[in-house]
């Protein structure tokens, strides 16, 4: 879909929430020298991750263990009470051992700049990336409203403060 970048257009994400489904509407906005760019799309119906391309000129030759910025041609504005998470995608991750840095990476309801993401190059090969490659996804989630309670003690459970490999490694 070509856009003028000048102009907004809404993508709908359908949820279910306790059996109805119901839709919430993102505004989305390719950045000045995005606009030839797919806006974020699912791959299938059922896909929770809305594919984020590569807004990059020609090829980015990712080194491996290098890790690098790149830019995903868009910005959005999610309702408040929503946040995004930037995700790996799995098939990048399995056959070549690229992945993300701060993953999930959280966009916030006020951030309205571009959406970027970090790749880390984990494979022992050189990997291309090549303007509009599918390179991360985006789901979003609804988010509760916390109101944190100052306690002096905690209920107690089985597991207690019980954490990192407390259950044992199988």
């Amino acid at each position: 879909m070509k856009q003028n970048h000048h102009e907004a257009s809404n993508v709908t994400l359908a949820s279910t929430d306790g059996g109805a489904a119901s839709k919430t509407t993102v505004q989305v906005r390719a950045v000045p020298g995005a606009e030839d760019l797919p806006l974020p799309s699912q791959a299938t119906g059922d896909s929770a991750g809305f594919d984020l391309r590569a807004n990059i000129d020609g090829v980015l030759t990712l080194q491996p263990g290098g890790r690098y910025r790149v830019a995903t041609g868009i910005a959005i504005a999610l309702p408040s009470g929503y946040e995004a998470q930037v995700r790996p995608r799995s098939g990048l991750a399995w056959k070549h051992g690229l992945t993300l840095l701060n993953s999930p990476g959280t966009i916030d309801a006020d951030y309205r700049g571009e959406i970027q993401v970090i790749l880390i190059h984990h494979g022992d090969q050189l990997f291309s990336v090549r303007r509009g490659d599918r390179i991360a996804q985006l789901v979003v989630q609804r988010l509760p409203r916390v109101t944190w309670q100052a306690v002096t003690t905690l209920p107690e459970t089985d597991r207690g403060a019980g954490g990192f490999g407390h259950t044992g490694d199988h």
